[in-house]
């Protein structure tokens, strides 16, 4: 049909774009407080045409949702760790973890105000309970190696190391402002991001090599 894969890719277009700004309102207003005639207006476009793509207020916050969960375990996955060694390939997850989430700090946001929801919209997307496996097969290929050659105790699995990388990482970016006036440091901080990454990396190995 003419026009037909310029029409899709125009569309492709628009519900990035939608996505986009709808991720930001969401993070910085949260579900109850976001508004979409404000998503429409910093789009110029109108409130009928977000609808159009996405059906309504709730189905837009899912898909916002399912595109940042989406992103990381996409970058999970794409992670090249068969040529390092297991306990340096835990070091590039760990990593990879830490960057992401330092780079994408509305996926933090939004995660917090989907738990203060109870995860009830995350509860009705299909495409986001599928998520957990890629999550956990990176780290799980990774550990059965590191079991195999001797080096990880056996007493844990890629959900526990999975929950230990991301608290660090959500921690550092979901409380910093309240960790860095009572505390006076700046877990952001560019000076210090180094040993940050590096304390994180030495306590999953720290961890997984303990006997």
């Amino acid at each position: 049909m003419p026009g037909g894969p310029e029409r899709t890719r125009d569309a492709d277009r628009t519900r990035a774009e939608i996505l986009a700004v709808a991720t930001a309102e969401f993070a910085d207003r949260g579900y109850a407080g976001a508004r979409i005639n404000e998503i429409a207006g910093k789009l110029s476009t109108t409130k009928r045409m977000i609808y159009y793509y996405f059906g309504g207020k709730e189905q837009l916050y899912v898909a916002v949702l399912e595109a940042a969960y989406s992103r990381i375990r996409g970058l999970e996955q794409q992670l090249d760790v068969e040529h390092l060694d297991p306990v340096e390939a835990i070091r590039e997850l760990a990593g990879l973890t830490f960057d992401h989430h330092e780079a994408h700090p509305d996926f933090i946001r939004l995660v917090s105000i989907e738990n203060i929801h109870r995860a009830e919209h995350i509860a009705r997307s299909e495409a986001l309970s599928g998520l957990a496996n890629p999550a956990l097969d990176v780290l799980g290929t990774i550990l059965d190696r590191g079991w195999a050659a001797g080096l990880f105790r056996d007493d844990v699995d890629a959900l526990d190391v999975h929950q230990v990388i991301s608290a660090f990482c959500v921690f550092r970016t979901a409380n910093r402002h309240t960790f860095g006036v009572i505390f006076g440091r700046d877990m952001l901080d560019p000076a210090r991001r180094d040993h940050q990454r590096r304390v994180l990396g030495d306590l999953v190995v720290a961890y997984l090599t303990a006997r």
